[in-house]
């Protein structure tokens, strides 16, 4: 028997054992490699799950801030030294605005003009004065169909009426003086009255402490400006209610003037279509400081957090600007909402919410 070509017993038996273990393993390699292919598709199918998700969600949060008011500026609407606009809405689509000579203008009066629009753009000028040494008129409809108007004289808050919103009568009298409980005030003034649907009435405005705000650091102002509140049953006699805007902080810098009460119904703006907001009206006061205009809501007898607007400084690195927009009041004329505002020496100029 030649040797080379026969096998033992043990040595075929540990050959094919081996055989099978090779099988064995390379079927273990083979399920392994399918196991992963299988996981790894699941997960780049969740994966592209997972961003198709957060995609949405982006979408939404970026669709909730385009809807943000954003203001628009515009054209002049008064030109010359006026400021402390007031728009008086008088039926029939047409509107009154009031306004003032700058104090600064050499020689006046401190006269009140008024003019006429129906647009909101165009305004012509009314002849003739509405009043004399008086600021910041504050204008109302009362419920007979008369006009008050509330203005500041001799660092006091007065009040005239009227018959045509054009020829006004001093009323007797004070309405707010300028004393307040734990402060020491130079003057009052810079105010702005409502009605509320209860028939009362419900004033805010301007206290200025002889001194400037230096907490934050330096700023222009050589006074610090905050807002006090009152109520009245008939317009004429007022319960003083204490602070309503406290500008004392790091944001106001001890400056808030020029406040304007607006009954907010943000549910069309200029385009006519439908904003984010439910439409529903809310009582709003907007007011200017250093940077620019703010609003605050008020709401059970309470001032919200100062919400910021609307500036025309196009520079962000100029902490005062020299010439802010300043003393908004707001109308919405033909759908459109406008924010009428002064700029010192230059007029009266609007801007519209987009």
């Amino acid at each position: 028997m030649d040797e080379q070509q026969t096998k033992r017993p043990d040595e075929s038996r540990g050959s094919k054992a081996a055989l099978v273990v090779s099988i064995i393993v390379i079927l273990l390699i083979l399920v392994a490699g399918i196991y992963y292919f299988v996981n790894k598709n699941k997960k780049v199918e969740t994966s592209s799950s997972t961003s198709s998700t957060t995609g949405n969600t982006a979408s939404t949060s970026e669709k909730s801030t385009e809807t943000k008011e954003v203001w628009q500026d515009g054209q002049v609407a008064v030109a010359g030294n006026f400021a402390d606009a007031e728009i008086a809405d008088l039926g029939g689509g047409q509107f009154r605005m009031y306004y003032s000579v700058e104090p600064e203008v050499p020689n006046n009066k401190l006269e009140v003009y008024s003019a006429i629009s129906t647009d909101g753009q165009t305004w012509t000028k009314e002849s003739g004065e509405r009043k004399k040494m008086a600021t910041f008129p504050d204008v109302i409809k009362l419920p007979d169909g008369t006009w008050r108007m509330y203005f500041q004289n001799a660092g006091v808050i007065k009040s005239a009426i009227s018959a045509d919103g054009l020829n006004w009568t001093d009323e007797p009298g004070t309405r707010v003086d300028k004393t307040e409980s734990g402060f020491d005030l130079e003057n009052v003034g810079a105010q702005s009255t409502t009605i509320l649907a209860d028939g009362s009435f419900v004033m805010i405005y301007r206290g200025a402490i002889n001194e400037p705000y230096t907490a934050g650091g330096k700023v222009p102002n050589s006074t610090t400006d905050i807002y006090f509140w009152a109520t009245s049953k008939d317009g004429l006699t007022w319960q003083k209610q204490g602070l309503a805007i406290d500008s004392r902080d790091s944001i106001l810098l001890g400056m808030a003037d020029g406040a304007e009460w607006v009954n907010w119904d943000s549910s069309m703006a200029s385009t006519g279509s439908p904003q984010a907001s439910s439409g529903q009206a809310e009582l709003r006061v907007y007011f200017w400081s250093y940077t620019g205009i703010y609003h605050t809501v008020f709401a059970n007898n309470t001032f919200s957090a100062p919400v910021f607007d609307f500036t025309n400084n196009k520079d962000a690195n100029i902490k005062f600007s020299p010439n802010p927009p300043g003393d908004p009041t707001l109308a919405k004329i033909k759908g459109t909402w406008y924010m009428y505002y002064g700029q010192h020496t230059k007029g009266i100029y609007y801007a519209t919410l987009q």
